[in-house]
């Protein structure tokens, strides 16, 4: 095989269009190499078939891989516009540890100052946690959950190994469910974090040694 030149690619995959408008509206300079955002479409299974079919192109063979949108938050005292930093994913079919959370921490606080960064691990689900469900996936040890970002992960690595990680802004939490008033609020501002957030993507990748092949 070719020995891969020039810097190496990051694949940023999110959900929802929402989600996907945020990043495509945010301050897409300061990249490190060649970036593709890839919305997978809602839930595990549509993430993996996404991610697995990106990640079969030549071009992005080496990339990087980082999951984000939103999420539910588990712990009281979560409140929507706050950062979830994964320390590693998990579904039941595995649990996949995240690279370099420390980096991702002290740039996301250089890009949003004033938000809350919260690390631990996240769980992914099939569907939408309320009300005491959310109780139980806490006390697994889980911080934050969402449908997407497990899958995307586990995908990612077995395509080949890679960098990952995962960053999810908080939409809703235990004191602040989607049913409760205050709902489109808390939308707001998770989409204007979100927005916020690709400058620490980007340092996040550059810090990374990928190995080039």
């Amino acid at each position: 095989m070719t020995p891969r030149t020039g810097p190496s690619p990051l694949l940023i995959a999110c959900a929802l269009g929402i989600e996907h408008l945020a990043l495509r509206t945010g301050d897409r300079g300061g990249a490190g190499g060649p970036v593709t955002v890839l919305r997978t479409g809602m839930g595990p299974k549509a993430a993996e078939r996404s991610v697995t079919r990106v990640l079969a192109d030549p071009a992005l063979e080496s990339a990087a891989v980082l999951a984000t949108g939103f999420c539910a938050g588990l712990a009281p005292g979560m409140h929507p516009g706050d950062l979830v930093v994964a320390e590693e994913t998990r579904d039941p079919r595995s649990t996949v540890p995240c690279v370099s959370t420390d980096r991702l921490v002290k740039e996301l606080a250089r890009a949003v100052p004033g938000r809350t960064v919260h690390t631990g691990p996240l769980t992914g689900s099939d569907h939408v946690v309320r009300g005491p469900e959310r109780a139980d996936l806490l006390a697994t040890g889980a911080i934050a959950v969402d449908m997407e970002s497990a899958a995307t992960l586990l995908s990612a690595v077995r395509t080949g190994p890679r960098p990952v990680a995962a960053v999810r802004v908080v939409v809703d939490a235990p004191e602040h469910e989607l049913v409760r008033i205050g709902t489109v609020r808390g939308g707001i501002s998770a989409f204007r974090v979100l927005r916020s957030v690709l400058p620490a993507f980007f340092e996040w990748h550059r810090s990374l040694l990928l190995p080039r092949r």
